[in-house]
Parts: C-alpha cells; structure tokens; sequence
C-alpha cells in the first residue's frame, strides 16, 4: 500500500489514478469527508446586529463546510470524483455524506441565497459548482444520477448566470486569488464541453480570445503576488489551450512568453516554499502549497499541447508568428523546452503534494481537492486531453 508521499513525481504528474491505490484513494478524500461537515471555523464571521451572524448551515444546507462556501463546493467535487475514478476504500461513508448534503430543500435554499445575493461566490465558487455538476454527468452510476437530478436547479442557475456574467463583463481580473477569470472560464468551458452546452461553450471561447488572444510578454517573474494559489500566467496559457487548436497555440505563447524557448531556465519558476508545519496565521503558506500544485497542471497541460504540435509534422508555426504578429526570426521554427516544462512540473507537484495533507484546517479544509486535480487531470472533465 502507498500513500502520496511514497509516490515519485512522474507518478504525480501523470494525471491518471489507474497508477493509484486504495490508500492513495483515502488520502485524497479523508480531509474533505470529514471537513464537508465541518461548520466551524467559517469565514463568515461578519457582526450585523447583536444575534450575530447566521449560522452557516441556515444559509447554506448543502455547502456550509469546509469554512467556506466554494471550498464546500470543490470538496463534494472531490467525493465524487474520487468515487468514480477508484475502487473506493470508503465508498459507503462517502456516499452517505453526499447523499445527507443534497437534498431538494437544501438545493432550494442554495438557489435562493444567490437569487437574493446575484455575485455570491463569482467566479471562483461558480466554477467549482459547475465542475461538480460535469463530474456528475460523467459518471454512469444512479446514484450520480440521482444526484444530478437534486442538484439541477442549481446547476441550471450558476451555469445561466456564468452565461451572462461573460456576456457582460468588460475585462478580465488578472489576479492570483478567487477572482481569477481565466481559471472560471476554464471551469465553465469544461462543463459545457461534458455537458452538450454549445452555446454558453462558444461564449467561454469568444470571451477567453477577446480577454486573451492579443496578450504579450507575461509578467511571469513577478510572480507570485499576495496571496495566490494561481498563476496568473499559467492558468491563462491553460485557458488558451482549451480554445485554440495546438499550433495556433504555439504561435500565441511564442508572444506571450517570448523567451520559453531560448531561455527556459530564467523564464521558467522555481517551486515557492510552503513550510505549513509552522505556523500560518495568515493562509500564506497553504496558499502557495496550492500555487505550487495550479502551477504543475498549468505546466504539464501547456507541455502536453507543444508536444502535440512537434507531434504533427508540418504543422508548428514559427517563431513570432503567434496573436501579436512580433517576435523573433519567421523562417526559424521553435524549439519548445518540452520535458524542461515537464521537469519544472514535476518539481510543483512534488513540493505541492508534500504539503497538501497538512491537519492544519487552515489548507486541510481545501488542498486536497487540488491534488485530486493534478492526479486526475487525465480521467475525463478537464479539457483538452491530449493523453
């Protein structure tokens, strides 16, 4: 039996679960079993009146958890997910779980809340929801079924509102934390792909090539700012790998990261330090374990899409002959930094995963739903898979 920390960083990375055991398989979800039904601490702490604030559970039936409500949602989003991709050790607790959280009144309620509060938890909490409900409509089971069928009214009004929210929106937030709108575009591309939903998935790629298309020189040094648990960067170039084919890819990240090819080393970022055994009052360090893992799938699904491209003879543009039209010499093709990407990528999901199971509440509560991604990022539901 192994757990994830006997596991080598090609195993990680690797983004299936087939390389996975029973015990990989309760590791990934034993913080979020037991955190989905954990009402406190929660972020909700604002003092309106002497009774206090409400408690979250009144919200918030279903997703009061976990401290907060997208954490709630992505955790049941690892549940499920496990459940279909392993022959779960603890199935019956997990579905016992789920099944006590869903149910209509409280999926009423949950609608409701957002009926009365319109931007509650957009866009990062919207694309975890819509992650959940493309994770249900993958997996061939009643049980996901019934669950699908509990969740509808839901599904139905964050994946309407996420329709208008981009329709609507005049620019992009380009920030490392829960506002990041190419993580929930990604999110919400992803569903519709699982879903049949053409139209709300031609808006997600008009959207991402209007906010993105004409994006050059990444600041990508500068990172990371604050408190991020994304790249800015990198989950823009994982955005635009959904949207444009591999080689009109390659042209764009010619312009977006004009020195990967010809200086990897200096362009490419060092996993951030992330020491949650001390103390971390201030949720930097659990953010940066959650950097450390975005950043490894970002890598490794930017290095699978050139790999396509070199993969295809005839077909890998030029150098500078990305969006913008600049960059260096036309006739000369790119040499993309393929498995130095992969490299780097291996070196993110090792430092993340080493982390990840912390009993600090303060990642517990979250992280493992992020290494449930990167360990999973080829079973189905995160797109495209070039696998």
């Amino acid at each position: 039996m192994t757990t994830f920390s006997d596991l080598d960083p090609a195993t990680l990375l690797a983004g299936t679960t087939d390389r996975l055991d029973a015990a990989a398989a309760a590791a990934v979800t034993a913080h979020p079993l037991d955190s989905v039904d954990t009402e406190y601490p929660h972020h909700a702490g604002a003092v309106e009146g002497p009774e206090g604030p409400p408690r979250p559970s009144d919200q918030h039936p279903v997703f009061f958890g976990c401290y907060d409500w997208h954490s709630a949602v992505h955790s049941h989003w690892c549940l499920v997910r496990s459940l279909r991709l392993f022959d779960h050790p603890d199935a019956g607790e997990i579905v016992a779980t789920v099944d006590e959280r869903l149910d209509d009144e409280g999926v009423a309620a949950e609608v409701a809340h957002l009926d009365a509060n319109p931007s509650f938890e957009r866009p990062y909490g919207w694309a975890w929801l819509l992650r959940l409900a493309a994770e249900l409509a993958l997996w061939d089971d009643p049980r996901a079924d019934a669950w699908r069928d509990t969740l509808a009214p839901l599904e139905t009004w964050v994946a309407d509102h996420t329709a208008d929210w981009l329709a609507t929106a005049d620019r992009p937030f380009r920030v490392g934390t829960h506002g990041n709108s190419a993580f929930a575009v990604a999110a919400a591309l992803d569903y519709a792909r699982v879903v049949g939903d053409e139209s709300l998935a031609e808006r997600c790629r008009a959207t991402a090539l209007e906010w993105y298309r004409g994006d050059t020189d990444a600041p990508l040094a500068y990172e990371p700012l604050g408190w991020d648990f994304v790249s800015p960067t990198l989950t823009e170039a994982d955005l635009l790998r959904r949207v444009l084919d591999p080689p009109a890819f390659a042209g764009w990240l010619d312009d977006f990261l004009p020195t990967l090819a010809s200086e990897p080393v200096a362009t490419l970022p060092e996993p951030v330090g992330s020491d949650t055994s001390e103390t971390d009052d201030d949720g930097l360090a659990t953010h940066f374990v959650g950097l450390n893992l975005t950043r490894a799938w970002c890598l490794a699904g930017v290095a699978d899409t050139l790999a396509a491209v070199e993969e295809a003879p005839g077909e890998a543009p030029s150098a500078g002959t990305g969006s913008s039209g600049t960059g260096g010499d036309a006739d000369a093709p790119t040499t993309w930094p393929i498995e130095r990407l992969r490299s780097v990528a291996r070196d993110h999901a090792a430092a993340g995963v080493r982390e990840a199971f912390t009993d600090d509440y303060a990642g517990a509560h979250w992280l493992s739903s992020f290494v449930c991604y990167l360990v999973s990022r080829h079973d189905g539901g995160i797109a495209p898979d070039t696998h």
